[in-house]
């Protein structure tokens, strides 16, 4: 079965007289992620479900995402030996529980709390919820035992207002100061023409991990320095074409001449030079090692492969770009989120206060000139 942005392969296996379901997530960038969720490959009910997301047209990091909520769910169910299908309130209560206590793997590393972030509880009970829609659609059940909040009194408009099953909280992206940036661009001077290509492009165009790694030749073009952002790469399914810089504009150059000993044929605009995957297309993993490389050499913990985005986009609010014009040049389906933005440039609260200080000045200087008149 094959979708728009990835493959997924149902294979039929039997051990003896058990016959096991394999589930395999081939994703566009040509790897096989079954092995990554265990859970879900012996679970016929949740391949058929990714399987139908893919064959929509839900974006891989989206299914991956699924997949690994998903798969985490499975195995708490396991663990306390309840059968998913089956799941009460208490059941899911119990799995919220288990996700609010639990440690965060990456906390050693700097670059998280000691628990898992409130998004990443968010994400996984959003899956585990649409995983019971499936189910109710398909008859295995009659209600979802995951819910979509209550009723509770407050005081938004008429008085009442969906309360989720977990509280959500709204966090500013990590921004890098001057320091922290020099820093990273520091460490950086010693990776290839390609890597520095994309940490330089990432910024200039506001990309995203997928967006970045899965540009193509044809998507250059290099007499306007304008990159054009393929709408099947995006998170909201909509094209753009954003400009990059000058001094990108060189990196770009002196980058065709590597790809060139790689591959004369245009396609993926990013490939490996490593002697197992020499000439293929990078993979998003691939590109987060070597951020991962910088981060620890810059000594700047937080750096992601989507810091530079939220970077760039901060700058243009600081430059004074309006909202939709910020919304637009991203690729954003909301302007909340843009605004997010607006926020940690601090742009509205600076004016405000420059306005404030020189009304206060303006009215200082009368009074001294007055009293000393």
């Amino acid at each position: 079965m094959t979708g728009v942005f990835g493959d997924v392969v149902l294979s039929l296996r039997r051990d003896g007289d058990n016959a096991h379901l394999n589930c395999l997530l081939v994703f566009g960038d040509g790897e096989t992620q079954w092995r990554r969720y265990p859970e879900v490959a012996g679970a016929p009910r949740a391949c058929t479900w990714l399987t139908i997301e893919v064959n929509l047209g839900l974006a891989p990091n989206t299914v991956a995402a699924y997949a690994r909520a998903l798969d985490d769910f499975l195995r708490f169910s396991r663990e306390v030996q309840a059968a998913p299908e089956e799941a009460s309130r208490a059941h899911i209560a119990a799995y919220v529980r288990d996700l609010a206590t639990r440690p965060n793997g990456r906390a050693g590393r700097g670059r998280s709390r000691a628990k898992l972030a409130n998004a990443t509880i968010q994400q996984r009970i959003t899956a585990v919820r649409l995983y019971y829609d499936f189910l109710i659609e398909e008859g295995v059940r009659d209600t979802n035992p995951v819910g979509r909040g209550r009723y509770t009194p407050g005081k938004r408009f008429g008085g009442i207002h969906e309360r989720g099953l977990v509280p959500r909280f709204h966090t500013l992206p990590w921004i890098p100061g001057d320091e922290d940036w020099r820093s990273i661009l520091n460490a950086a001077q010693v990776e290839s023409p390609r890597n520095r290509l994309m940490l330089a492009l990432s910024y200039d165009a506001a990309l995203r991990r997928e967006e970045l790694c899965r540009l193509e030749s044809s998507d250059v073009d290099p007499s306007a320095r304008l990159l054009r952002i393929r709408a099947e790469t995006t998170k909201s399914r909509r094209e753009r074409v954003v400009p990059y810089s000058e001094s990108t504009g060189k990196l770009y150059m002196a980058y065709l001449v590597e790809r060139r000993a790689l591959g004369h044929a245009r396609g993926p605009l990013f490939l490996s030079s490593s002697r197992r995957n020499r000439g293929q297309p990078i993979t998003l993993w691939t590109w987060s090692k070597v951020v991962a490389g910088i981060a620890r050499r810059a000594g700047v913990a937080h750096f992601s492969t989507h810091t530079p985005r939220h970077l760039c986009l901060t700058d243009l609010a600081r430059a004074g770009w309006s909202v939709h014009e910020i919304a637009q040049f991203a690729g954003h389906r909301s302007i909340q989120t843009t605004l997010l933005y607006i926020h940690v440039s601090g742009r509205d609260l600076a004016a405000k206060l420059e306005r404030g200080l020189a009304a206060i000045h303006t009215w200082r200087a009368q009074l001294t000139a007055e009293v000393l008149a």
